[in-house]
């Protein structure tokens, strides 16, 4: 067993491209390996901005022994009566290299047929992986890819250098005018040159001697520990930022800090104005003070030691006063106006051709977010603020400041319209309506941002499935799974039980001035949607598929509800007797679905035959009313236990009785009261998608 290692040297490749390249590179190679019959351990993967690396342990030396069994052409097509090989026969026999005579017959169930076991051949590993790795190379996706020189083979940067190793021995791999051998590359400045490997169990350590820390999470490690021992040195701690860390790990293949500082008198611009400056321009950690206060320190990871940092450290900061004064001279500009005078240019700023500009939206939006407000039963009080917020939420969309950082859109609304003296729950809304910013992300904390934010994110998903912007595999511009996630997951959280058909029927009316649209398909098809986000968002969470599909079947319109109804069926699920439970009816469901029956049946006692039916019928009058008790609590595992107990009677039932009876009426008689038996949980959930 040896380890195998495959390494592909680049130019500088970007901080996003590594970490799902290599992702792709490990998955690959292990399918590959076990494609190939090739025993195999635990694959691992390296990377630095200028190296993409796949290790595998403990790989065999050669493809595993395998035997196949060909099947051919019937017996009789074979061979003659006599016994004598037809072209048939012998074709077969050359095709999968054995002789005639060595073919054997196999009884099926379709009769006699020719067949033959074939040794597939066994071959060295490096000798099958020098072929399999050098197609990996060209298969591997990046968001954008480069030509370079006169070849035609394409990468995200130009490549350098291939590293192909099995143990010791080098694995002829080829990617354009580039050959595989033992041979890596040390860091660019302060070890250039090769790295000759005489194993590949020699690889990290041969690199950490060149200055290349490879391992990511090691490296990772390093720069927190760096940036985390110099912002003690500035007097304060760096500000968590996972994200940014991330990044920086690979920018670098090793980590050197530089502490730098800025004028105070930035500090008078908003703290998030300085970080969006330090991160997203410059990559640099932000420093912050015992209390959270910003201070006048920054960090930045560099990927060389050099001998005068005082050097690096001015020309870091002479970069970010650059960047530091533009972002004041934003902000100051921006003062000098009203969030309200802002509003009024939104209608030179589109929002999507087919939907309008801006300002249009924002009028969607205020008309929309007092529905939801009249709907969720608010107070006076916040009814005003929330119009309020709605009014001023998009403005600062055209603020200078916003033009420059795109993704301080609604944190610089409220910064605004706390300048401007607006109350607190106003500002606050403007800035969370755009909550959640990204799968899990924080939701919103007030009840006017909550409600901002689901009237901004229902009138996106009603206007794009009004225009016939629908989501398809891939394809999401608008991000709409994402709305309709955040929609949900805020409806849960601030418990609104009010349906949600109407807020849509609401939503899509707005545009039917401008689009032709039908509004009842329309909300149809916005609610099927959000019911695919539901149900992801449930089985994410561990519940079963089938509970969850027979849930949110039966309609997702109080959406909290749906919660409460998938917990309370998977745990009757959990019960010894589900299986008795669920089979008992899903047989009634069933029976109703592929029974005529007719509209406002009614079940009459008269036409009862035998014990059977009047008992079911009593146990169903007695635990009617319970189930109603329950479900006005909002009590659905009590419903659900209520409706279980049926069990024995429906039981019962099924055993005695003909549904199907021949005599019409009778049939119709019985059929009503399993209709009724249905409607009990015909509002929880559909038993006949539920597995045992």
């Amino acid at each position: 067993m040896n380890t195998l290692l495959f390494e592909i040297g680049t130019e500088e490749i970007p901080a996003g491209y590594i970490r799902p390249a290599l992702d792709f590179m490990a998955d690959a190679v292990a399918e590959k390996l076990k494609e190939a019959r090739i025993d195999a351990g635990e694959v691992t993967t390296c990377g630095t901005p200028r190296r993409l690396t796949v290790m595998v342990k403990d790989v065999a030396e050669s493809q595993k022994a395998e035997t196949t069994e060909v099947t051919g052409p019937p017996e009789s097509v074979g061979y003659e009566a006599d016994g004598t090989p037809k072209m048939p026969a012998i074709k077969f026999a050359e095709k999968v290299g054995i002789d005639v005579s060595d073919v054997q017959i196999k009884e099926t169930k379709k009769g006699r047929y020719l067949c033959a076991m074939v040794a597939e051949e066994v071959k060295p590993s490096a000798a099958v992986l020098g072929p399999v790795l050098s197609e990996l190379i060209g298969k591997i996706p990046f968001p954008k890819t480069m030509r370079w020189a006169d070849l035609s083979v394409t990468f995200a940067r130009p490549i350098q250098n291939l590293v192909a190793m099995l143990g010791s021995e080098v694995i002829g791999v080829t990617f354009g005018d580039v050959k595989s051998g033992n041979t890596s590359f040390g860091h660019r400045f302060m070890c250039p040159g090769e790295v000759a490997l005489k194993s590949a169990d020699d690889y990290l350590s041969a690199l950490e001697n060149a200055k290349v820390i490879a391992d990511i999470s090691t490296r990772r490690e390093m720069v927190k520990a760096v940036v985390t021992e110099a912002a003690k040195e500035a007097g304060g701690v760096i500000l968590p930022d996972d994200e940014l860390l991330d990044t920086v790990t690979n920018l670098v293949e090793y980590p050197v800090v530089v502490v730098g500082t800025f004028d105070e008198a930035f500090l008078d611009v908003p703290d998030e104005v300085l970080i969006t400056s330090m991160r997203e321009h410059q990559k640099y950690f932000a420093v912050v003070d015992d209390k959270g206060a910003l201070k006048n320190a920054f960090l930045v990871v560099n990927n060389t030691q050099v001998k005068d940092l005082s050097l690096v450290r001015k020309g870091h900061e002479k970069v970010l006063r650059a960047r530091l004064a533009d972002a004041k001279f934003f902000f100051d500009q921006d003062l000098k106006e009203k969030p309200d005078t802002w509003v009024e240019r939104l209608k030179r700023v589109l929002f999507q051709a087919k939907l309008g500009t801006v300002y249009d939206k924002v009028e969607r939006i205020k008309s929309l977010s007092g529905a939801i407000a009249e709907a969720a039963s608010v107070d006076a009080e916040t009814k005003v603020n929330t119009n309020r917020a709605a009014e001023l939420c998009k403005a600062d969309l055209v603020s200078q400041m916003v033009i420059e950082f795109t993704k301080l859109q609604g944190v610089m609304g409220r910064v605004y319209a706390q300048r401007s003296g607006e109350n607190e729950a106003v500002a606050k809304a403007i800035e969370e309506h755009y909550k959640p910013l990204y799968s899990g992300g924080a939701l919103p904390e007030t009840t006017e941002g909550a409600i901002l934010a689901m009237a901004d994110k229902l009138d996106t998903l009603c206007g794009c499935f009004a225009a016939g912007m629908i989501p398809t595999g891939g394809a999401d511009p608008y991000a709409l799974r994402r709305q309709s996630i955040g929609v949900a997951q805020i409806i849960v959280k601030m418990g609104y039980t009010f349906p949600i058909r109407s807020i849509l029927e609401k939503g899509v009316s707005a545009y039917a001035e401008r689009l032709d649209v039908n509004v009842d398909e329309t909300v149809s098809a916005i609610i099927d949607f959000i019911r695919g986000r539901i149900d992801n968002l449930l089985i994410e969470e561990g519940y079963p598929k089938d509970v969850v599909a027979s849930v949110t079947t039966v309609g997702i319109n109080v959406v909290p509800d749906i919660w409460m109804r998938v917990k309370a069926l998977s745990e009757l699920k959990e019960k010894s007797d589900f299986e008795e439970i669920a089979a008992a009816f899903k047989r009634v469901v069933n029976i109703i679905k592929k029974a005529d029956l007719p509209k406002g049946a009614c079940v009459d006692a008269a036409l009862f035959e035998g014990d059977a039916e009047k008992d079911l019928m009593a146990a169903f009058e007695a635990t009617k009313g319970d189930v109603e008790k329950a479900l006005d609590a909002g009590s659905y595992d009590a419903a659900l236990s209520a409706i279980a107990g049926l069990r024995p009677h429906v039981d019962r039932f099924f055993d005695d009785v003909m549904v199907m009876a021949e005599d019409e009426k009778i049939r119709a008689n019985r059929l009503a009261m399993l209709a009724g038996i249905a409607g009990l949980f015909g509002d929880i959930a559909d038993f006949s998608r539920l597995s045992a």
